[in-house]
């Protein structure tokens, strides 16, 4: 099967350095996510943050908790690439995916602002493959809420 792409890219109002401290947080990244989700963090990357996890290596299964309670999914976590402070890579399988590949960038956008793009390539694993397509708005609204929780946090 193809992989998918899904893309959001938003202007938050805050310093791009200030946005990147936040969204590479575990706390960072469960804030977007409420209250639909959270995510665990695998038990060999609990303290770190995006820029702590060793490059190209699995560190474990970071659980997706249905409304912060239910486990309904796991990312086998790897972050394939980092720029710190400007652009990670999560390169990782999931339960439902056969490809989960997470890119974000946080670039300076005019005096105080910034520019969060997300760039999601996935591939559902066979029986989710019928489910393509609602996958893929679900992804998308999904991703844009999560900028709407992030632009919230720094208005």
């Amino acid at each position: 099967m193809t992989p998918r792409v899904v893309e959001v890219r938003s202007t938050v109002a805050a310093p791009a350095g200030h946005v990147w401290a936040r969204v590479v947080t575990p706390e960072g990244i469960n804030d977007e996510m409420r209250p639909w989700l959270t995510m665990s963090m695998p038990r060999a990357a609990r303290g770190m943050t995006v820029d702590d996890i060793p490059i190209g290596t699995p560190v474990g299964r970071a659980w997706l908790r249905l409304f912060g309670v239910l486990p309904f999914d796991y990312d086998l976590l790897t972050v394939a690439e980092l720029d710190p402070g400007t652009r990670f890579l999560e390169d990782s399988t999931m339960l439902s995916m056969s490809r989960w590949r997470h890119e974000r960038t946080v670039t300076p956008d005019g005096h105080g602002a910034s520019v969060v793009h997300d760039r999601v390539t996935f591939a559902p694993r066979l029986p989710l493959r019928v489910l393509t397509p609602v996958l893929t708005v679900g992804i998308r609204a999904f991703f844009a809420h999560r900028h709407r929780r992030l632009s919230r946090h720094f208005s």
